[in-house]
């Protein structure tokens, strides 16, 4: 259950994503309009060259390979990539509260969808992203232990948590069950 802070930041983003235009609101606080999904935390405001990283979240890489319960290898990052796409939906608009723009330039922020639901809290509460503790003031923790009890997404397998990944850990030869196990 979202938060009054949550529903309010939800509801100026749309009111004002919802007149303004990608242009102008890229010069704020809010960036709303179409996005092109990158990966399944990073995304691209269309009309523009501004890559949003959702705020908190940590979803696996491109290449990045997990297991699924029965130990089959599959590409965790392309899957994680999809079920953002189909959260943001067929018109891809949403509303992003800038948070932080980090190292690489991005636009940090928290995604509302027209209806209100944050992309970011969706990634982690369906299991496709886990919460990225060092950036996420502790907000998704609660849908990460749900996801996780549940084996939702990532957590029906096995996979090795994308920061780790990216520094060059894997699952033992990427090939043996290994990494952090839901359930």
């Amino acid at each position: 259950m979202p938060d009054l802070r949550h529903i309010l930041l939800c509801f100026t983003a749309f009111v004002i994503g919802a007149t303004a235009n990608p242009a102008e609101s890229a010069r704020g606080g809010i960036h709303a309009g179409r996005v092109a999904i990158v990966d399944g935390d990073t995304m691209i405001l269309a009309g523009t060259a501004a890559r949003i990283r959702l705020y908190g979240i940590d979803a696996p890489e491109g290449r990045q390979r997990c297991r699924d319960a029965g130990g089959a290898p599959y590409l965790c990052g392309a899957r994680s990539a999809e079920h953002l796409h189909r959260l943001v939906g067929r018109n891809g608009r949403l509303s992003c509260v800038e948070m932080d723009r980090d190292r690489y330039g991005r636009i940090v922020a928290e995604c509302f969808r027209p209806d209100g639901v944050s992309v970011n809290a969706a990634m982690v509460a369906d299991g496709w992203a886990v919460e990225y503790a060092r950036y996420s003031d502790g907000r998704y923790g609660r849908a990460e232990r749900e996801a996780r009890r549940a084996g939702r997404g990532l957590w029906g397998g096995h996979f090795t948590p994308p920061a780790e990944w990216r520094r060059g850990t894997r699952l033992p030869a990427e090939a043996n069950a290994g990494g952090l196990k839901g359930g």
